[in-house]
């Protein structure tokens, strides 16, 4: 059988050596889109057990909002006002004997910058059964009553710490060198110890 190749409309193509210097190429770009389109495969499979699991936990956290809010109207009825009374102040009691004096002082001890000094403090219940502490400190100026308050907010014993009021301060004796008077909230957050339980009152 005779065969007419003309060349010049039919060039000659050396396929071999094309897909010897291509063919690994082509592969393993083929091999990284079938590794992408698996990742992204997988990535939307995760991000729908990440939705449906943000779905439960939204369902769960409706179903305790209501159940709160059902506690909250049973015991605000005329005939539990007896029980509500006497757990709210059973409560104060505890959170009260969460406040260690030897722990607030020796923090403050740490935190307390030089002539900056502790006039008086409170322990109350703030809202949402938090612990709370009004402060009065006495200085010779603004500045060291700025430090105290970013002292104290870098303290893992409290927080959202701020001065509530600035006062001008005329000190005498021990306390001449004062000019200036503040109060400091602070919410206190007790210490805890190896078994779990916040470090009692002292």
């Amino acid at each position: 059988m005779r065969l007419n190749i003309n060349l010049a409309t039919q060039p000659y193509e050396d396929a071999r050596r094309f897909w010897f210097r291509w063919g690994g190429g082509l592969l393993a770009l083929g091999i990284i889109t079938i590794g992408l389109l698996y990742f992204t495969f997988m990535g939307w499979v995760g991000a729908r057990k990440d939705r449906a699991l943000m779905r439960q936990y939204r369902e769960q956290i409706a179903g305790r909002d209501k159940e709160k809010s059902d506690a909250v109207a049973l015991m605000n009825l005329p005939q539990n006002a007896n029980t509500r009374d006497r757990s709210q102040f059973l409560n104060d009691l505890f959170y009260r004997k969460a406040f260690s004096w030897t722990q607030v002082f020796e923090e403050l001890e740490r935190v307390m910058p030089p002539r900056v000094h502790v006039v008086s403090i409170q322990p109350e219940l703030a809202s949402d059964n938090e612990l709370a502490i009004k402060l009065v400190v006495a200085g010779d100026s603004r500045e060291r009553a700025l430090e105290l308050v970013k002292k104290m907010e870098s303290s893992r014993h409290f927080q959202q710490t701020e001065i509530q009021q600035e006062n001008a301060e005329t000190g005498q004796g021990a306390n001449a060198g004062d000019t200036v008077k503040f109060d400091i909230s602070a919410l206190y957050v007790p210490s805890v110890d190896t078994q779990g339980k916040p470090g009692g009152s002292q």
